[in-house]
C-alpha cells in the first residue's frame, strides 16, 4: 500500500494566492451587481402638458337682420311699336339700340296717301260747313215769311229738316277728318316715352299693316327698373311681426329699402325700395312675390339679370358674433368648444343666424363672456383641460354695402 506525498509549501502557497485572487474576483462582481441595481432608472408615466389654444370672447356688436332672397330684373315699361296703319315703310329715323327720348320720330309708312285724305276730309267738312249756313239761312226766312201767314207750314217744316240734316252732316265731316288726322299721325311711329329701341323688325319698302298691326320694334324703358322676388312664409310672419311692432300699415312696406347686388358685384351696391308686395300667399311654394324698383340712371342693371336681393327689416342693438371657422356640427346640429373656469372644454349647442361683415352671428347657445375655442378645434375634444391662450377675435373689413 502506498501514500501520497504531502504537498510541498511552495505549491501550497500559490493555491493559496490564486483563491485569494479568485474570491476578490467574486466579491467585485457582487458589489458591482448591487450597485447596477440601486442606480437603475424606474420605468414610470408622465403626463404632457395641457395644449396651448387660442380662446377668445364672442364679438358685440349692433347687426342689421336682413330677409335675402334672388330675383330678376324687369323693364317698368316695355312697349312693341307696330304699324296701326296700311302702307309701305319709307324710312328707320334712329339706330338699333340706341336711347331716345319720349315723342322722338322712329319709322315713317308712307303719308302721302293718308296726308291727301286728311285733305279730302278737310273739304268734305268745308262743304258741310258751308251747306249748314245756306239751311240756317232758309230755316230763318221761311220761319219770318210763316209768321206773315206768307208761306204755308209745311214749307216752314221742310226747311228745318234741311237744316238739321246739314248739320248732322257737318258732324260726319268733322269726323271724318279726325279720323283723317289720327290716320296720317300713324304713319309717323315715335317713342311713347324714354327709353332704348331694338333692332328694327321691317325693312324700307316693305308693305305693313296689311291684315294686322306688324310689329316694327320694341322700345324698353330702362330708369328706373323693376325687381321681381319672393319671401318664403317664415320671413313674411317676421316681416309682419316686425311691421306691427313698430306700428306700421301694409301701405308703409313700401318705405322698406331694398339693397341689389349683380353676380360680379362685391356687396349690395344697388340701393330701392319696396313696390309692390302680393296680397295673397301661392300655395304650391309657400311663398309670396314682391316687386322692388331701384334707380338706373347710368343703366347698370338690364331687364332679365340674375340678381341677389336683401332687404333689411330689424335693427338688433347687441349680438353676438363667432367666426365660422370655430363651428362644428355634427347630427345634433351646430355647437361651439367653450372653455369653462376649470379650462375644461364643454361642447355648446347652439341656434346660428346670419353672416354679418364676415362674422356669424350666434341667436341661442352662447353668453357673452364665454372663452370659445377660434383655433385648433382638431387638437381638442369635450371633457379635455387646456392651456388657453386668450386673444381676440379679429374684425373683417367691411364689405361694399
Amino acid at each position: 500500500m502506498t501514500r501520497a506525498n504531502p504537498a510541498s509549501p511552495a505549491r501550497c502557497n500559490r493555491v493559496r494566492r490564486h483563491a485569494g485572487r479568485a474570491l476578490a474576483r467574486g466579491l467585485a462582481a457582487a458589489i458591482a451587481v448591487i450597485a447596477l441595481a440601486g442606480c437603475e432608472d424606474k420605468n414610470t408615466f408622465v403626463a404632457p402638458p395641457p395644449p396651448k389654444v387660442d380662446v377668445a370672447t364672442p364679438v358685440q356688436r349692433p347687426v342689421t337682420r336682413y330677409i335675402e332672397s334672388t330675383g330678376n330684373t324687369a323693364p317698368v315699361k316695355s312697349v312693341d311699336l307696330v304699324a296701326r296703319v296700311q302702307g309701305f315703310l319709307q324710312s328707320i329715323d334712329y339706330q338699333d339700340g340706341t336711347f331716345v327720348k319720349q315723342g322722338t320720330q322712329l319709322f315713317t309708312i308712307e303719308p302721302e296717301t293718308y296726308r291727301l285724305k286728311l285733305e279730302q276730309a278737310q273739304a268734305a267738312e268745308a262743304g258741310a260747313q258751308a251747306s249748314l249756313r245756306q239751311a240756317e239761312a232758309d230755316y230763318k226766312r221761311q220761319a219770318e215769311l210763316v209768321q206773315r201767314q206768307a208761306v204755308s207750314q209745311a214749307t216752314l217744316d221742310t226747311s228745318t229738316s234741311n237744316r238739321d240734316n246739314a248739320q248732322a252732316n257737318l258732324q260726319q265731316a268733322q269726323a271724318n277728318t279726325k279720323l283723317a288726322e289720327v290716320n296720317y299721325g300713324y304713319t309717323k311711329v315715335t317713342a311713347p316715352f324714354d327709353g332704348i329701341v331694338s333692332a328694327h323688325m321691317v325693312s324700307i319698302g316693305e308693305l305693313v299693316g296689311v291684315s294686322s298691326p306688324t310689329q316694327l320694334a320694341t322700345i324698353v324703358a330702362m330708369d328706373p327698373i323693376y325687381v321681381n322676388f319672393t319671401v318664403n312664409e317664415q320671413d313674411v310672419l317676421r316681416i309682419r311681426a316686425e311691421a306691427a311692432r313698430r306700428g306700421m300699415t301694409p301701405a308703409n312696406l313700401k318705405e322698406f329699402p331694398i339693397q341689389i347686388g349683380l353676380q360680379t358685384d362685391t356687396g349690395y351696391p344697388h340701393q330701392g325700395h319696396l313696390d309692390y308686395v302680393s296680397p295673397t300667399l301661392n300655395q304650391s311654394t309657400g311663398t309670396l312675390a314682391v316687386r322692388g324698383l331701384v334707380p338706373n340712371q347710368k343703366r347698370v342693371l338690364l331687364p332679365g339679370y340674375f340678381v341677389r336681393v336683401r332687404v333689411p327689416f330689424e335693427q338688433e342693438k347687441s349680438a353676438l358674433l363667432v367666426p365660422d371657422t370655430a363651428l362644428g356640427s355634427d347630427q345634433g346640429g351646430r355647437y361651439l368648444l367653450v372653455v369653462n373656469g376649470d379650462n375644461i372644454v364643454e361642447q355648446r349647442k347652439v341656434q346660428i343666424g346670419p353672416v354679418d361683415n364676415g362674422l356669424r352671428v350666434i341667436e341661442n347657445g352662447l353668453k357673452p363672456d364665454d372663452r370659445v375655442v377660434i383655433a385648433g378645434l382638431l387638437r381638442v375634444i369635450p371633457g379635455q383641460k387646456i392651456d388657453p391662450q386668450v386673444t381676440k377675435i379679429e374684425q373683417p373689413q367691411a364689405s361694399a354695402k
